[in-house]
This record gives structure tokens, sequence and C-alpha cells, in this order.
């Protein structure tokens, strides 16, 4: 038996990184997952790593800041499996970065767009569909750095700290309708969209990771998708409006990490489309 058998899950985001490790957990403990991403070649993977190890899967190309691509991804949902119990809003990107006086409007919107928007009509279509069954489980991947600021990613953070302030207020709508709120606050994790832009690439990130908190490992993508696993599964039924922290200990205070070197502005794209 597993966890989430009978359920069915979408999961943006999910053809690398976190999203990607959270969909083959969630296919393999018997969820049927919707694998929405840009990236059609990752996404393929993810699904092709699903069916290996006995799941049920499918993709569907999804660009989280469209409205009707969104709305798209749950009617997918439903048509392929027949309802939704859990949405996991994933999707991410480093966004606007630099000092502030050089970050320009529409990188800050387009970060919001996928940061925090995105978050807004994933719940936003996901709720009459979970009603419909009776309830479900609503997951959005925040940061420790919504917890507390961090300079040169002022957009990142203030749109992470609004995914908390967003799960803690859904949260109290739709407690009556058994439909479960929360978001998790990854720390430092080794995925493409850190180390593809690192000089060394992946083992040069996993050593100064390493060195950003108490527990002296890199973060992996594993990690948050326990979190996920935990909230998507009937084990958190009495869990809503939280913001749950994986971090290693950095939220402590003891993070090393700076971006204080960084003099010009710019914007982090997708790890699959770096600079863009």
């Amino acid at each position: 038996m597993g966890k989430l058998d009978g359920k069915v899950a979408v999961i943006t985001g999910a053809a690398s990184g976190m999203g990607r490790a959270s969909a083959i957990r969630f296919a393999k403990e018997g969820a049927a997952v919707v694998v929405t991403d840009l990236n059609e070649d990752g996404g393929a993977s993810t699904v092709a790593e699903c069916k290996s190890g006995g799941g049920e899967a499918v993709f569907q190309r999804t660009d989280v800041s469209s409205e009707a691509d969104i709305k798209g991804a749950v009617a997918r949902a439903v048509k392929e499996y027949g309802r939704l119990d859990i949405m996991f809003n994933n999707a991410g990107l480093g966004g606007a970065m630099g000092p502030i006086e050089n970050v320009t409007s529409d990188n800050w919107d387009r970060t919001m767009a996928i940061l925090l928007r995105a978050v807004f009509l994933g719940i936003k279509y996901s709720v009459p569909e979970m009603r419909k069954v009776g309830g479900g489980s609503i997951i959005s991947t925040s940061s420790v750095g919504g917890l507390r600021g961090s300079g040169y990613l002022a957009a990142y953070c203030a749109a992470k700290a609004a995914v908390i302030n967003l799960t803690q207020s859904v949260a109290i709508e739709l407690g009556h309708d058994h439909i479960r709120v929360n978001c998790i606050c990854p720390g430092g994790v080794n995925t493409p969209l850190i180390y593809a832009g690192s000089k060394g690439g992946y083992e040069a990130s996993e050593k100064n990771m390493a060195r950003m908190q108490p527990i002296p490992r890199a973060g992996r993508p594993e990690d948050i998708a326990n979190m996920a696993l935990f909230l998507a599964s009937d084990e958190a039924e009495w869990i809503t409006g939280t913001a749950m922290i994986v971090d290693g200990g950095m939220n402590t205070g003891n993070a090393r990490f700076r971006m204080s070197n960084m003099g010009s502005a710019g914007f982090s794209g997708p790890s699959y489309q770096r600079g863009s």
C-alpha cells in the first residue's frame, strides 16, 4: 500500500530538481501524476522515470505565468484520471537579482508572475475540483528567503514571503472543505537551478552549499520531496496553514552565504534556459 494510493496530483516545475523528485516519489507511493513544465524533454524524462517504477504519469506543457496553462493542467488531471487531490505549486526561478535600484520593473513583474501569481492561480483552479472529491492538499514552494530577507534578492524574497501569507490566508478559507493548504521553505538545495550556473557545476556547488547551514551537506531534491509527500498524505490531515522549514538549520542564522558581490542587476531564469 502506498501513501498516496488512488490520489491524483499536479506538480508544476516537475522536469527537474525538487519537482522531479516529488513526482517520482508521489508516483512510487501510488499517485497518478500530471508532470508540468516548460521543459518538454525534462518533463518526458520525469514521466518515464515515474513509469519505470510502476507509477502512472503524463506530461502537460505548462507556462505557469499563463492562467490558461495552469487551468489546462488541472483540466488534464481531471480528464486523464477523473479527479484532483493534490496540487503542488512548485515551479520557480531566481528571478530579478542585483541592487534594488538597478532592478527593472519588467524583471520584478516577471518574478512575481512566476513565484507568486502562479501559486494563486494553482490554488484558484484546484479548489473546485478538490471540493468535488471531498477535500485535498495544496502545497506550494516558498523558501527560507521568505522568512528572512537576503540582500540582492529582494524580489525573490518578497514573493516567497507572500506565498507564506497566501498559504495562511487560504488555509482559513478552505479548512471547512477539508482542503489543506501548506507551503515548504527549502534552504540551500542543490538543484539544476543552482549548479547549472555555478563554476565547477554540481560538485563545486555541493561543496559550497555544505557550508551554508549547521548540517554540513547540501540539501537534496529528495529532502523536499519527502516533506511534500508527508503534506500530501493523509498522515498530515490535521496540518494546514503551515510553512514547513526544510533547510538543514539555515534559518537558525548560521548561514554564511552572501550575495554582496553582485554589483549588477539581472534575471535568473529557468535552469534549462540560463540567463533568460
